[in-house]
């Protein structure tokens, strides 16, 4: 267990300001994934992306994605799958299943992941502190879908998502956003843009504007997952 639980920043700690990335939004090199320099990352507004055997890339990009809880557009047959109750949904039951089931997801355009043993066992370490959760949609006993993410104060930082079965990482996302409403939560960072998130209501906003909105959510104490 790391000797600094809370994520304190400590000597080295710090990354250069966010504004300082370059147009794609790539901000420093190195460094590791502690959990208290993740934890400083993310309060900056910065998450690490990388691919296996290289250094770790920190970026901040402009603009940024992030998801209004009370904008997420959930489809007509999304809504249906929801109240048929096709999927068990269910939070931070198997973390390290999700995020391991994220790793070994194919993606479009992708070759390899950058969910690394390395950002596995990173994020697994962040979760028994409390600061990183899964949402999981369960077919029966199937994992059939879920998401991984960090929150801290009222912001969601969304990490990966998959799905095995069709719509149960929508699933697990409609959950996640019902969660988030309940807890007061009213930021959800998608990081990148995709087509996907785009059509579920997420949005392009400055990154001067998502670090003020980051600003005012951490002002507030982190809410209790569940």
């Amino acid at each position: 267990m790391d000797d600094n639980p809370a994520g304190r920043p400590q000597r080295g700690m710090s990354f250069p300001p966010p504004e300082s990335a370059d147009a794609d939004g790539l901000l420093a090199i190195g460094g590791d994934l502690s959990v208290p320099r993740l934890l400083e990352a993310y309060r900056r507004g910065i998450f690490p992306w990388y691919e296996e055997g290289g250094p770790i890339l920190w970026w901040s990009p402009d603009p940024r994605l992030v998801l209004d809880p009370s904008e997420f557009r959930a489809s007509r047959s999304l809504r249906a799958v929801v109240r048929k109750g096709t999927f068990a949904v269910r939070f931070n039951t198997a973390f390290a299943a999700v995020i391991r089931a994220c790793a070994e997801m194919e993606r479009a355009g992708q070759d390899g992941t950058w969910i690394t043993a390395d950002v596995q066992s990173a994020y697994t370490a962040l979760h028994r502190l409390g600061h990183a959760h899964s949402v999981e949609a369960w077919f029966g006993d199937e994992l059939a879908g879920g998401l991984y993410g960090v929150m801290l104060g009222r912001c969601f930082f969304g990490e990966s998502m998959f799905a095995r079965r069709t719509d149960a990482s929508k699933v697990a996302l409609a959950a996640l956003v019902e969660r988030m409403k309940a807890l007061e939560v009213g930021l959800i960072d998608c990081q990148v843009t995709t087509p996907h998130l785009l059509g579920l209501g997420a949005k392009e906003v400055p990154r001067a504007e998502f670090l003020r909105r980051l600003d005012e959510a951490l002002r507030h104490p982190t809410p209790s997952f569940g």
